[in-house]
């Protein structure tokens, strides 16, 4: 499973990018507010940073301005990827960019039947958002095995990005159920590393190591 990190913070993007941890970057309208910065110019450091997909959404809610959108997005550097909404407006514009050659992130997905839609126009990735569905007491896990489920009985090329990752448990579940990517904040991606059992042992073989008298170097 490939992990996409869920901001527009560049050093924390650089510091798990160094690491190996990111193979792209998600960012939306919230994420670019977060930053502080212009969207063109935060986006197109992410873009030398990371030579896996970078997400940058439009904001229009019209196909035809989001297409120019879409399409000055792509400008900035060759591996982004235009996010666009699951409305009517978002998949003519997902249909028209896909055809363009372009990748297309087709957000805010909860449901089977939007997905269906988005892998018909050409989505390059379909976004369910896992922890907004567990929010209103509904099963956003189940959502991401029923696509795969799906779009494995028919062949389509568009992968499941899981998104609104929100715990370490969810990072577990989305790679058991087969997601193609899991987008998270930083911190859940650093959480990932984190467990008692490890830090009781590391604890046990300092103590026991400093009986020895002994040095490496």
């Amino acid at each position: 499973m490939k992990f996409f990190v869920d901001t527009a913070d560049v050093p924390a993007i650089a510091e798990l990018n160094a690491l190996g941890m990111v193979d792209g970057v998600t960012t939306n309208p919230s994420l670019i507010l977060k930053s502080g910065r212009d969207i063109l110019e935060v986006t197109k450091e992410i873009c030398s940073i990371v030579s896996g997909p970078v997400s940058a959404e439009v904001v229009a809610l019209t196909a035809d301005e989001m297409i120019a959108e879409g399409r000055k997005l792509a400008e900035i550097a060759p591996n982004i990827t235009v996010k666009v909404p699951l409305t009517w407006d978002g998949l003519k514009t997902c249909k028209v960019l896909s055809d363009e050659g372009k990748m297309v992130n087709v957000t805010l997905c909860f449901s089977v039947n939007q997905a269906l839609l988005a892998a018909k126009a050409g989505a390059t990735f379909i976004s369910p958002f896992v922890g907004r569905l567990d929010d209103i007491n509904l099963d956003g896990m189940e959502l991401i095995s029923d696509i795969r489920q799906v779009y494995d009985n028919y062949g389509f090329d568009t992968q499941i990005l899981a998104a609104s990752i929100r715990t370490v448990n969810h990072v577990t579940q989305c790679a058991l159920v087969g997601a193609d990517v899991m987008t998270a904040p930083p911190s859940v991606i650093k959480s990932l590393i984190n467990h008692p059992l490890t830090d009781k042992g590391i604890d046990q073989f300092m103590k026991d190591w400093a009986k020895t008298g002994q040095k490496i170097l």
